[in-house]
């Protein structure tokens, strides 16, 4: 029989391996750095065979050339291996990969898009980097356009959590499955609507988004530039009241923001609870808890970790 037996939400951001030094709130980011290794040591304990991983994309995978809803990686899966996270070939549980996405389309509920050579990057590899460290799992890769708008809606979002939440349990083998949602919480990143760039800098995003597929690395030291001269735009007082509701089991509440509500509320980054929103329903919207939160304004991010583990709940048997 194959279970979910863990969830873990978590936030990410690259500068935490390129800009560790120069970053002058040591206190919290050692602390959310922390609560990364003391998730990766309650999925240990959680003994996963395979760990869906919820991530999103900044145009290194996808680009506007093509952008999917959701993705699902049901064959090779290559990191690209940008600022410090994990480079090249990651171990995919190709079998309930590819259950999941067959579930999906033919129970009639999404008309998910898959990959047999997927590209992710660190809204994905960071989690690796983090919390997957030193374990011998494999993965399934689940990718949600976060970035190009039209986006899904949050409602969607938390549908395809609980439609994966049922194709894993249908699964006919033995595997134990963590899910892992990674991206947020509350940040603006200097990125435009690819619809109406306005101005140089925003014209060169899209460019890049645009021709980037085969040559990111020409883009990348720019975009990067651009990105660290971005002010922070935290709120906290929003990434309370998220967090609130993942302890409460109560996340599906967020359904209720249109994606512009969200960019107004928490920043156009925020868009990346969505992965969580993915996770938690995945897990049944069981409560959670929170292990850290630490405005990082160096990271330009409300940075976040909290698990969910069902059996709390006895909805997993020991």
């Amino acid at each position: 029989m194959t279970r979910i037996v863990l969830g873990v939400g978590a936030s990410h951001s690259t500068l935490m391996n390129t800009h560790w030094e120069e970053t002058v709130h040591k206190d919290e980011a050692g602390r959310f750095r922390d609560a990364l290794y003391a998730a990766r040591d309650r999925i240990a304990a959680a003994r996963p065979d395979t760990v869906v991983l919820v991530g999103s994309n900044h145009f290194r995978g996808f680009w506007l050339d093509l952008i999917p809803s959701f993705t699902i990686g049901v064959g090779e899966c290559v990191a690209s291996g940008e600022s410090g996270t994990p480079k090249g070939p990651q171990p995919v549980d190709e079998e309930l990969a590819r259950h999941v996405a067959g579930s999906l389309v033919e129970g009639g509920r999404f008309d998910v898009a898959f990959s047999a050579r997927l590209q992710i990057d660190h809204g994905q590899s960071h989690a690796i980097q983090y919390l997957l460290a030193g374990l011998d799992v494999r993965i399934v890769p689940i990718v949600v356009n976060v970035f190009a708008p039209p986006l899904p809606t949050l409602a969607r979002c938390d549908a395809l959590g609980r439609a994966v939440r049922e194709a894993v349990e249908a699964f006919p083998g033995e595997r134990r499955v963590a899910v892992i949602g990674s991206g947020g919480l509350s940040h603006r990143l200097p990125w435009p609507d690819w619809r109406s760039p306005d101005g140089e800098d925003e014209e060169f995003m899209v460019r890049a988004w645009l021709d980037g597929r085969n040559n990111w690395q020409d883009y990348d030291a720019r975009r990067r530039e651009i990105i660290r001269a971005a002010r922070a735009a935290i709120n906290p007082e929003f990434d309370d009241a998220f967090l609130a509701m993942v302890e409460k089991g109560e996340l599906h509440r967020i359904t209720a923001y249109t994606t512009e509500r969200l960019e107004e509320a928490a920043g156009n980054g925020a868009q990346e609870v969505r992965t969580w929103l993915v996770m938690a329903a995945a897990l049944g919207h069981v409560p959670g808890r929170r292990l850290a939160y630490e405005a990082v304004p160096e990271w330009l991010t409300g940075m976040a970790v909290a698990v969910i583990e069902p059996e709390n709940h006895g909805r997993v048997p020991a």
